[in-house]
């Protein structure tokens, strides 16, 4: 029956086609009333599942030239004597991180790479090749993410849903036998690598924070803006959504066949007619189109930490300006000019570091500073980590086209 009603979902996204899958799902439930409830029968008309998303990745990593090996890291079930599993669930099933690595020059610095909220490691697909040249890259699905396990998420506070992300990435890197590395994260997945640092500096020699969340905090201006639409009927609607959890991902398994139109509808305009910066080959925006769908309508898990880390409107509930005078990992800080993140914040941040920090702006580009402007990107990176990449660093040039901050 899953066969037949994901069949049905391939068919077309006409609402005969969803009513069709629709009445199907009730035949068979009323044929056997031994079966489980129907919820979780119409629940597989998503046309998904990890197999798919490990295929959609392969295909969109198709455009990739460098080889590189695609692997389900396995962490285990939890992390030995901790009392919060970063799992939380009643299964003690094995858990397992999707990672790629990338073909390199011996010797190269190794580079890992953390994706942000919603997304994958399979969004980096533009950046892959300039980036294994210079680097090992290592880039992976967080747990409850991509094509990694996605475990159910019962985490019930800040603490708790930071040290499901941190732990298991810190179970990988033991599993990945990996230390001295350069650790980037983008956006979400720059607050969870900016997290780990601060807990296991001794394994990441430097930081690349890319569009990071968690900077602003409540003295920043737009929060007074926000406070007063929350004062609003709208604006109490949409806190509404937020502490309720409700996620986009949830809008797009709601829609069933039809979630692939909206997704599509969405990379369409993101990286297409509102690109700020290159945007898509139509071979890129299907692939991408067809990835993210897959990523976005499996099972709910990891996407479910939003409350918790950051209140309505994206401030972080756990500032990290909080905590930069407790830094202890040289940083470099990448913002798109039209990025979203207000780079004001990483400024801040900057003034308490005891650390070498940098701010690097990049224009014509949005969050999505990898997607809008790859070689711009590339150029900052390889800046970022001229330590390791020059003989002489100290003579190294200021990258044309950027903006120090």
């Amino acid at each position: 029956m899953a066969d037949e009603i994901s069949r049905s979902g391939d068919l077309g996204t006409s609402p005969a086609t969803v009513a069709a899958a629709y009445e199907s799902v009730a035949v068979a439930a009323a044929a056997n009333p031994k079966s489980r409830s129907l919820w979780p029968s119409v629940l597989r008309w998503i046309p998904t599942s990890t197999d798919k998303i490990i295929a959609a990745e392969k295909r969109l990593l198709s455009l990739v030239k460098t080889p590189y090996v695609q692997e389900r890291v396995n962490i285990g079930s939890g992390p030995p004597g901790s009392k919060v599993r970063w799992f939380r669930s009643e299964s003690n099933e094995e858990r397992q991180i999707n990672t790629v690595t990338f073909d390199s020059k011996e010797n190269s610095p190794t580079i890992v790479m953390i994706h942000g909220y919603g997304a994958s490691q399979g969004f980096f697909f533009r950046n892959f090749d300039a980036l294994a040249s210079r680097f090992r890259v290592i880039a992976i699905d967080q747990i409850g993410w991509g094509g990694s396990s996605r475990p159910d998420f019962t985490c019930k506070s800040t603490e708790e849903t930071e040290a499901w992300f941190i732990d298991s990435f810190e179970e990988w890197r033991k599993a990945k036998n990996l230390s001295n590395f350069i650790l980037l994260g983008h956006s979400f997945g720059g607050y969870v690598a900016s997290k780990y640092a601060l807990k296991h500096p001794e394994h990441v020699k430097h930081l690349i924070l890319v569009g990071s969340a968690g900077f602003s905090s409540e003295t920043d201006t737009s929060y007074e803006r926000l406070n007063q639409f929350k004062a609003t009927w709208k604006g109490a609607i949409f806190n509404h959504l937020w502490e309720s959890n409700f996620t986009p991902q949830k809008l797009v398994r709601g829609l069933g066949p039809l979630g692939p139109n909206l997704v599509r509808s969405y990379t369409t305009a993101r990286f297409g007619s509102y690109s700020t910066g290159t945007t898509l080959t139509e071979e890129e925006s299907r692939l991408l189109t067809d990835y993210v769908y897959h990523t976005l309508a499996a099972k709910a898990s990891g996407e479910l930490c939003l409350k918790y880390i950051f209140s309505f409107g994206a401030f972080a509930r756990s500032p990290l300006i909080h905590s930069a005078s407790e830094w202890k990992v040289p940083t470099t800080f990448i913002y798109g000019y039209q990025d979203w993140m207000n780079y004001q914040g990483a400024q801040e941040a900057g003034k308490k570091m005891k650390v070498p920090c940098e701010i690097i702006r990049i224009p014509d580009a949005g969050h999505f500073v990898f997607i809008d402007q790859p070689d711009r990107f590339h150029s900052a990176v390889f800046y970022a980590c001229r330590r390791f990449l020059s003989p002489d660093p100290a003579v190294e040039s200021f990258p044309e086209g950027l903006t120090p901050a």
